[in-house]
Parts: structure tokens; C-alpha cells; sequence
């Protein structure tokens, strides 16, 4: 099939799909047999212990690590198989935000998040600076943001202009790594409510990696479990309570655990 005879990407389906993963460093062996499903418009938490391969996760789906073995399949469509045209659309129907934000530190935030408008639309470049603005703004930097360079802006204002950037070609897909890593109590709060009510507004699709349990508690759907090489277990965070495996139960029924599921009691009771 030629470029110009491709069909549109499924607009019905999963959003992503992951079957078979195996992902292989040498003879040490990541994942094995991985299968997870994202339902289109969830928000899904990915937790699992050092080593478990979340990150590893995360490139393969969006193209930065080749599979070993499995395929990786983004709205209906196989990534490894794609044709450079597909591949560019697939590319534009999500966003990245990554640990440490991944800006480029001699350009400004507004220029920053009109890189991937400049590399994937034609766009006048009044238009993709006032796109910019917009993006900015929606994230609720303030006023001025734009025009600083990240070396300027505080740990939780660099989280937000990388998800500004992230949000740039107006993805239906969000990719978050470790989102409120670095952040103070109030500070990731806020950001959760951000991600909240950008995930509710914009109808995305959020796959996050995250070791925050107030994050989980507080705006995921469901949560994948990664552990012995696979997804041991994908659902709701009450359900997860309920799991006899032995690290969740270790990890929802800790301490930290317990303490953030007694937070949102707290602030359901409240309101």
C-alpha cells in the first residue's frame, strides 16, 4: 500500500497495545512475554520496582528502543512496520514530557514549545509564537514565562514548560516520565490537579510512570503492575489493594501506602 492509499489511524481502538514485549540487554533479560492494553481517554499509572524495565516500557512504545521480540502497536498501528509517513502522524498524535523536562537549555520556553510546531507544521511563525503563548499559558505559567530561558525557572515551572512542549501539536496521547519527581508535597499536587484537568479538557490518553502513590491515588484510572519480566497485574488502585501478590501488597499496603489512601478519604470526606 502506498503512502498516499493508507488508511487513518484507528480513531475506535486501544490506544496502545503491547504484546509479546521482550526486551533483552545481553544475556539479562527485562521483559518477557509483556502484554498491556491503554484504553483510549484513561489515565494509567505504570509502577513496579528498580529494574523492572518501566522507562525501558515507555521507548519501546514510543520508538526509541526496538523490541526484542512482540509487537508495539500505537491507535491500530504497528510502529516497527510503519511507513516514514505513518510513522510522522503517529509521531504527531502524542506528546513526551520526560523526567528532567529534556528542554533545550539555550532556548527560551516559547521557543522550546514551538520546536515541534516548526518541525511538523507549516506554520507562519506568528502563528506557532501565539500557538506558544497558548500552551504556555495553559499550563499555567505566568505571564512572561515565555520569554525565560529554563536555567530560570524553578523545578515545578521547568515540569510545566516541558509538558507545554509536550502539548504542542496537540496530541491525543501524553507520555509523562516520573512527573512530579523533584517536587515538594504542594508543588506535585498541583501538578496532579494539572494533569487532572488537562486529561478531562483535552480528552488525552495519559500513560504515566510514576512511583508517587498520592499521583496514583489521586488521578489514575487504572495502574499496570510491572514485576517478574511482565504486567502481573492492571487495575483500579482499590483493586490493587486487594492483590495477593507479594510486592503490591508490600507496596499500596505500606506505610506510604496506607497514608496516601487515608489522604483521599480525607479530601473525599471533605468535600
Amino acid at each position: 500500500m502506498s503512502d498516499e492509499e493508507e488508511d487513518p489511524l484507528d480513531t475506535t481502538g486501544p490506544a496502545i497495545e503491547v504484546k509479546g514485549l521482550r526486551s533483552q540487554f545481553g544475556s539479562h533479560v527485562v521483559h518477557d512475554d509483556l502484554d498491556i492494553t491503554v484504553e483510549r481517554g484513561e489515565v494509567l499509572g505504570v509502577v513496579g520496582g528498580s529494574g523492572t524495565g518501566k522507562s525501558v516500557l515507555l521507548n519501546s512504545i514510543i520508538g526509541l528502543r526496538r523490541p526484542d521480540a512482540g509487537t508495539v502497536k500505537v491507535f491500530g498501528e504497528d510502529i516497527q512496520h510503519a511507513s516514514r509517513r505513518r510513522w510522522s502522524e503517529i509521531e504527531r498524535s502524542w506528546g513526551v514530557l520526560f523526567q528532567q523536562g529534556a528542554l533545550f537549555s539555550n532556548l527560551t520556553v516559547r521557543q522550546n514549545v514551538s520546536a515541534p510546531m516548526y518541525e511538523h507544521t507549516n506554520l507562519s511563525r506568528k502563528v506557532i509564537e501565539e500557538l506558544a503563548d497558548l500552551k504556555i499559558a495553559l499550563v499555567g505559567l505566568r505571564a512572561g514565562a515565555g520569554d525565560l530561558k529554563p536555567a530560570e525557572l524553578s523545578g515545578g515551572m521547568r515540569k510545566r514548560a516541558g509538558l507545554a512542549r509536550a502539548l504542542a501539536l496537540d496530541p491525543e496521547l501524553l507520555f509523562l516520565d516520573e512527573p512530579t519527581a523533584g517536587l515538594d508535597p504542594i508543588g506535585a499536587a498541583a501538578f496532579d490537579t494539572l494533569i487532572k484537568d488537562l486529561s478531562d479538557s483535552l480528552n488525552l490518553t495519559v500513560f504515566m510512570i510514576t512511583h508517587d502513590l498520592d499521583t496514583l491515588y489521586a488521578i489514575t484510572n487504572r495502574v499496570a503492575v510491572l514485576a517478574d519480566k511482565k504486567v502481573v497485574a492492571i487495575d483500579s488502585v482499590q483493586a490493587l489493594e486487594r492483590s495477593t501478590h507479594p510486592w503490591i501488597q508490600e507496596y499500596f499496603l505500606g506505610p506510604r501506602g496506607r497514608a496516601a489512601a487515608d489522604a483521599v478519604k480525607k479530601a473525599e470526606t471533605a468535600a
